[in-house]
């Protein structure tokens, strides 16, 4: 494939990551085990998970220039947490239940980077709960994820 594209583009823009994270907190926010993590969020919350994931998988940069966001906030957001394994499973349950419901791109290489993805950060962010201090600098990067192996979306020969 000469043009792969970005997980971002894949997974539908900026439209469709707002819709997930929308549909997705409503189910935390209703989760006797999640609820509490998460009774106190500002109400723009899921917009920003979703500039944040957005331009991770590639999008704009909505997250760092317009919500004033950086790698470094969104691991502050999780310092001292105290997240439980429990709760990170189930924060990843809950989300790939609602990828599912929005009917979401599913093609295994999606879900395969998506999957990792939401591994790689849940198990970030368990680790920086049991800190007091953010481990990361101000101007630390955005982490940045793609397809990984093979490379690229499954596309039919049919198509």
């Amino acid at each position: 494939m000469k043009n792969i594209p970005t997980l971002y583009s894949w997974v539908g823009g900026n439209d469709a990551l707002e819709k997930l994270t929308e549909i997705f907190y409503d189910k935390v926010l209703h989760d006797d085990l999640l609820q509490h993590v998460f009774k106190n969020m500002s109400a723009a919350h899921t917009k920003h998970v979703a500039h944040f994931i957005a331009e991770v998988f590639g999008g704009p940069e909505l997250y760092t220039q317009g919500d004033d966001g950086s790698h470094a906030k969104m691991v502050a957001h999780h310092v001292g947490k105290l997240l439980t394994e429990a709760q990170r499973q189930r924060w990843i349950a809950l989300l790939l239940q609602s990828v599912d419901e929005l009917g979401i791109a599913d093609d295994p290489e999606f879900r395969s980077a998506l999957v990792a993805y939401l591994e790689w950060g849940s198990r970030i962010a368990v680790i920086n709960s049991k800190l007091t201090d953010n481990p990361l600098q101000h101007d630390a990067p955005m982490p940045k994820w793609g397809w990984g192996v093979p490379g690229g979306p499954y596309i039919p020969k049919e198509q």
